[in-house]
């Protein structure tokens, strides 16, 4: 429920003594039924056993279930957007948003095991597979909580620089935690094809100690990922991402400081901190 509560965040930005509460929840349901879908959809590409702790529906039921789950989940977004936002400019913002999200999920199938990518590459991906739903969040909590035209612009900006921070610390967990931290597979991504900016950073720096294992790409047994995920962190994979989160951590708090000072930003600004302050 992160984007539904980045959403409540930033409406509070808005004038609160308008606002009908039934529209802005249903409004934050698209949010959330959007995101739950992709996730279906991405367990079933990749296979995962585990989502949060808990079985997943491709897991549990099958692939042919979770894929028309899934699709499901889609038809009820659709519904709840012609029941909110027919006729509003947000329409097309949330046709765009999702174009832009499955992009990112094809940029980065794009470049599974490519030993070639880049940071650039990569940042382009989680652009828009992570941080566009983010930036929809506060955006339209912005707009439907009734801000002022230029704190909407400010939200969608800073909910951009929150969800790409959020993705690369959550692909620096995938290097630094446990499978009972994180309930879910560690290194699933890496065993999959897709690097994320730990092995990117690590990998630029010494890719010959690297290469005689990732050039087996899907053939990587399990104990081949773990002597990679072990490599990443000797050369300080992890940490020159930490570097490049909190770059966009500060970016997401320099923006915060543009809003309208008011009990609503000052909610943002701590919850910002909360979620964006790891230590690994």
């Amino acid at each position: 429920m992160l984007r539904p509560g980045l959403f409540f965040l930033f409406a509070g930005l808005g004038d609160t003594q308008h606002q009908d509460e039934a529209h802005l929840i249903k409004v934050a349901a698209t949010l959330e039924l959007l995101h739950k879908a992709t996730l279906i959809h991405d367990d079933i590409i990749d296979d995962s056993p585990l989502r949060h702790g808990e079985i997943t529906i491709q897991s549990k039921y099958g692939k042919d279930v979770a894929v028309y789950a899934g699709d499901l989940l889609f038809t009820v977004f659709f519904e709840l957007l012609i029941e909110t936002m027919n006729g509003s400019t947000l329409m097309q913002r949330n046709a765009a948003a999702m174009k832009k999200l499955l992009l990112g999920e094809l940029g980065q199938m794009n470049t599974r095991y490519s030993r070639t990518q880049t940071i650039t590459d990569y940042l382009k991906n989680i652009n828009g597979k992570t941080a566009e739903l983010f930036s929809l969040a506060c955006l339209e909590g912005a707009h439907f909580g009734k801000a002022a035209p230029k704190v909407q612009q400010l939200a969608a900006q800073i909910g951009e620089n929150i969800g790409i921070a959020f993705q690369i610390f959550d692909d620096i967990l995938d290097y630094t935690s446990t499978a009972g931290t994180l309930k879910k597979p560690v290194l699933e991504d890496l065993a999959e094809g897709v690097y994320t900016s730990p092995l990117l950073f690590a990998y630029a720096e010494h890719p010959d100690s690297f290469e005689p294992l990732l050039q087996k790409e899907e053939k990587i047994t399990t104990s081949e990922v773990k002597q990679v995920g072990q490599l990443v962190r000797k050369y300080g994979g992890t940490k020159s991402a930490v570097k490049l989160a909190r770059t966009y951590t500060e970016r997401a708090s320099a923006l915060i400081a543009e809003l309208p000072v008011s009990p609503a930003r000052t909610q943002i600004e701590k919850i910002t901190s909360a979620l964006l302050k790891r230590k690994f």
